[in-house]
C-alpha cells in the first residue's frame, strides 16, 4: 500500500510562494514520492505545472470550491 503524500497548505499564499514552498519540500523527498499542494492563488494553476514539467515531475490538477489541488510524483532522478 502507497504511504500518504506529504501535504504543502498554501492556501491563502500568493505566488511565488506556493511553488517556493512546493520545491522546498520536494528537494527532501525520495524520488518517486507523492506531494499533494494546496493553492488558492489563481496564478499557481500555470505555476506549478510548468516547475513541474520543468523538472521531470508528473502532475495531476483538480479544483473543488476554489481550492487548487495539485498532486505531484518526484521524478525518478
Amino acid at each position: 500500500m502507497a504511504s500518504d503524500p506529504d501535504i504543502v497548505d498554501a492556501r491563502g499564499q500568493k505566488c511565488p510562494l506556493p511553488v517556493l514552498r512546493m520545491e522546498k519540500r520536494l528537494e527532501a523527498l525520495a524520488p518517486g514520492a507523492r506531494l499533494v499542494v494546496l493553492a488558492t492563488d489563481p496564478i499557481a494553476k500555470v505555476d506549478i505545472p510548468l516547475h513541474c514539467r520543468q523538472n521531470g515531475h508528473a502532475v495531476t490538477f483538480a479544483q473543488e470550491a476554489g481550492v487548487l489541488r495539485f498532486e505531484i510524483v518526484k521524478n525518478a532522478g
